[in-house]
């Protein structure tokens, strides 16, 4: 034990004195978060819009007024249409509708009436957008409208109530889920480093000549940044629910408790990298392309897995981000669901003991 805790001392002393470590574990995740936060939105607010009403009924300006008051539209009134097809071509807008001039007197009569909107396609995603809203500001306008107009209502009215996230903010599944992204790299590149470290530099060789044990460098490089990665995290949260105002409705305890699993596989898989490699260079530069890259497109936060090929979707079982991923965001957004804290704890905690068998199997005590 002597031996251990001196070389746990001996870590953290060249944690201290190592400031790309403090880097890693607090400077550059708060990079991230900033990123995530303000770089990265999924939600498409103030859309630019343009009207035209060729109805011009008095009766309209009400739905002119919704178009103006709606928080999801920009919406610019157009009596030129060569000028709003040109305005669409440059991208000054995203979208034009057109209400025809017999728009009102069919409705009235109880006929089927159109709206024309044109998109520009080559954003699918905006496109979607361009065309959903303004058909849910009419229907709006005329359910609310019927009455007064004499209008037909529907039938059926849906009334649409979102659970766990009422305000549509991607924000508050964006952040937690990038904590996983974060950790991952995190995780890694902080083992990565330690073991090709100690070859780079010579030290490894000095550490084998004395009476060190495997078990013991196995334990010292993993028990430190563990520390350190669990304090990252505790610096993580604290800016995402503090600063960042992200809701957070489970419990602290659990979540550190499956932070705690994951860090434990994320720095495996850096150590195994480590451990194959005597060139910090080529240590972290492999720890990017194996470990953050797949974490990030195949963990779910950015596609979802079941919408990938079989394949791929086999793969996304043997990588941890995935089922931290899933942990997290229920963890903020819903609440501790224990068949969901404990499936993916099982997983975890499987793909951190397959790691740290092979980590330790390929630790190296002789020189070669």
């Amino acid at each position: 034990m002597s031996r251990l805790f001196a070389l746990i001392k001996k870590e953290f002393f060249q944690i201290t004195r190592d400031p790309s470590s403090v880097m890693i574990a607090f400077i550059m995740p708060l990079m991230l978060l900033i990123i995530y936060m303000y770089g990265v939105n999924l939600d498409t607010s103030r859309v630019k819009l343009g009207l035209k009403f060729e109805d011009t009924s008095p009766e309209l300006s009400t739905l002119m007024e919704s178009f103006s008051k709606s928080k999801f539209v920009r919406a610019r009134i157009y009596q030129d249409r060569k000028l709003m097809y040109k305005d669409l071509i440059s991208g000054k807008i995203n979208g034009f509708v057109i209400i025809p001039n017999d728009f009102l007197k069919n409705i009235q009569r109880k006929r089927t009436t159109d709206v024309q909107i044109v998109t520009d396609g080559s954003e699918v995603n905006l496109s979607n957008y361009v065309k959903s809203y303004p058909m849910s500001i009419i229907s709006q306008w005329a359910s609310e409208s019927s009455y007064k107009y004499n209008f037909q209502k529907p039938i059926l009215q849906a009334q649409i109530r979102y659970w766990y996230n009422q305000d549509i903010n991607s924000h508050h599944f964006i952040l937690p889920g990038s904590l996983a992204i974060t950790m991952t790299l995190i995780g890694m590149l902080l083992t990565t480093l330690v073991l090709a470290r100690e070859w780079e530099r010579g030290t490894m060789e000095a550490l084998l000549s004395t009476h060190v044990r495997k078990l013991d460098i196995f334990l010292s490089k993993y028990i430190p940044y563990f520390v350190l990665g669990m304090l990252s995290m505790l610096f993580n949260v604290f800016v995402c629910v503090k600063i960042f105002k992200i809701p957070f409705y489970g419990s602290y305890i659990v979540l550190f408790g499956v932070c705690a699993l994951f860090l434990f596989s994320a720095l495996g898989i850096g150590l195994l990298i480590s451990s194959n490699f005597k060139d910090q260079f080529l240590a972290s530069q492999t720890a990017l392309s194996i470990g953050f890259l797949p974490a990030l497109m195949l963990s779910g936060l950015t596609f979802p897995i079941n919408s990938m090929p079989e394949i791929l979707q086999n793969i996304t079982k043997i990588i941890p981000t995935r089922y931290f991923v899933a942990f997290i965001q229920s963890e903020f957004l819903a609440g501790t669901v224990w068949e969901i804290v404990l499936i993916n704890s099982v997983f975890l905690v499987v793909l951190g003991t397959l790691t740290a068998i092979f980590v330790y199997k390929n630790i190296k005590t002789r020189v070669d």
